[in-house]
């Protein structure tokens, strides 16, 4: 592993433990071993480092989506596509994508902060996108805002940062069923029968009378 990949790997761990805000140059070279200024020589800052570790997965997930959404696949497979193309990013990347996503990002460098706004805009536009492709298509109900629709399976994937744990969660498979099925059909089952409303209990001539 090079210094390069090393430094990169301790800093997301150091990330993902601390978070991003109560971690310092100095902690990241101390879970590398070298001194802080060695860090220099192969990042400028450590919104540098958080860049290189984020940037990359963003990215990813926007060219997956938009592969998604240009295929022949039919509205209901592209969702699901698309929801597969979120959650597979934690296997094998779950630290990078837990520090992608669970913090409210910061960065001191306007330009790179713009770079990565920018990057993350596009993602929520191709969703929305998918969304209303699907509405067009009479597949997805019409009346729903494809924004919120968006931005709420989003919010659900990305909630995975919070909790999920590769060894100890669910595999992602199962997760991506679960999730496909909440977004795609509900959790409420059509066939289910809503209990009987518990009767009343009779009044006696005597209540009736104190009436």
């Amino acid at each position: 592993m090079s210094r390069r990949i090393q430094i990169l790997r301790r800093a997301t761990e150091v990330f993902e433990r601390q978070g991003v805000n109560r971690t310092s140059i100095e902690d990241i070279a101390n879970a590398v071993g070298i001194k802080r200024e060695a860090i220099y020589y192969y990042f400028k800052s450590r919104a540098d480092i958080l860049l290189k570790i984020i940037l990359p997965q963003s990215t990813s997930l926007v060219m997956g989506l938009g592969a998604i959404i240009n295929s022949n696949l039919p509205a209901e497979e592209k969702l699901e596509a698309a929801i597969r193309n979120h959650l597979d990013r934690f296997n094998p990347n779950y630290l990078e994508m837990t520090v992608a996503l669970r913090e409210d990002h910061f960065l001191e460098d306007e330009g790179k902060a713009a770079e990565l706004r920018g990057v993350w805009n596009e993602y929520t536009h191709l969703w929305t996108r998918l969304i209303e492709d699907g509405q067009e298509q009479g597949i997805f109900k019409p009346g729903l805002d494809a924004r919120m629709v968006a931005n709420g399976v989003l919010g659900m994937c990305n909630w995975m940062s919070r909790w999920y744990d590769p060894g100890k969660s669910i595999p992602i498979d199962k997760i991506l069923d679960i999730f496909f099925t909440m977004v795609a059909h509900g959790i409420v089952d059509p066939g289910a029968k809503p209990p009987a409303a518990a009767k009343a209990p009779r009044r006696t001539r005597k209540a009736a009378a104190k009436d």
